[in-house]
């Protein structure tokens, strides 16, 4: 890959916690930052403490609420419209647990949708950037807590758990990482997931009322690891427990599996149409 300081970043949900941090670690090294976040003053903070901690001044925000496929869309073509090649797509956005079952703009469930459904979309309509800027990275950030996908019930109208809820959208993401992989193995373009951490000091954590077991700083740094480090020039489609290569649960390795998501999801987000 290019020197980090002729690179273009996007990371998404870097309004809090790890995306906060690796964004500040990335804006140091110099790298041109897409900042994304729901929250518009949120952003604008962000924005300025990067460019004042940093002294980077190429930072860039951009507001979209990931709970709607449509402001996804519209969130891809601003950065189409703003640029033309991206050296690394980090998607870190997601959303912790909820006792409730929520729903998206779209109907979805919330968890599924935010955690999943989104970075499916975006990383879909982003990929002739992330080809341009070719050797590229695409960086997944999951989670230890998986579960399988219960293909009867996948967005748990029937039967609603939270924790079910939260950890079946990050083995999607783990799925999704292993079928782009596969699919662009010809193509300079490497696809990892990765743990950033159990428990982390972060406000998904505190606010599940759960001790946190580490700190945001360490997951930051895993993050950063998977988006730049040489070590990993040629690794695609892997699942990373932090900086190490780590086993995923089954169903992310059953190609059958893989598949039938693959499809869903692009009837889920209207890709299948487009």
């Amino acid at each position: 890959m290019k020197a980090i300081e002729n690179q273009t970043i996007l990371i998404t949900g870097a309004t809090d916690g790890i995306g906060k941090i690796t964004a500040r670690k990335l804006a140091d090294r110099g790298a041109r930052l897409l900042v994304h976040g729901r929250n518009a003053a949120k952003l604008d903070q962000v924005e300025d403490d990067l460019r004042q901690v940093t002294g980077n001044q190429k930072v860039e925000t951009y507001l979209a609420d990931f709970a709607s496929l449509e402001q996804v869309r519209l969130l891809a073509q601003k950065v189409k419209a703003d640029h033309d090649e991206l050296d690394v797509l980090i998607n870190n956005a997601g959303l912790g647990f909820s006792d409730e079952r929520q729903e998206s703009e779209d109907g979805y469930e919330l968890r599924f949708a935010v955690n999943y459904l989104a970075p499916f979309l975006l990383t879909h309509l982003l990929l002739p950037l992330v080809d341009a800027g070719a050797p590229s990275r695409i960086v997944n950030v999951s989670s230890a807590g998986q579960q399988a996908i219960d293909f009867d019930d996948v967005m748990l109208e029937q039967n609603y758990e939270a924790w079910q809820a939260y950890r079946q959208s990050k083995l999607a993401l783990i799925m999704f990482t292993f079928e782009l992989a596969e699919k662009l193995k010809d193509r300079d373009i490497t696809v990892n997931s990765l743990h950033p951490g159990t428990f982390l000091d972060t406000k998904m954590v505190r606010e599940a009322d759960i001790k946190p077991l580490g700190t945001a700083e360490a997951g930051a740094e895993a993050e950063v690891y998977l988006a730049t480090s040489p070590e990993l020039d040629q690794v695609s489609g892997e699942y990373f427990d932090q900086m190490s290569k780590a086993q995923a649960l089954d169903q992310a390795y059953d190609a059958d599996a893989r598949r039938k998501l693959w499809e869903l999801s692009k009837t889920w987000t209207g890709l299948k149409s487009s």
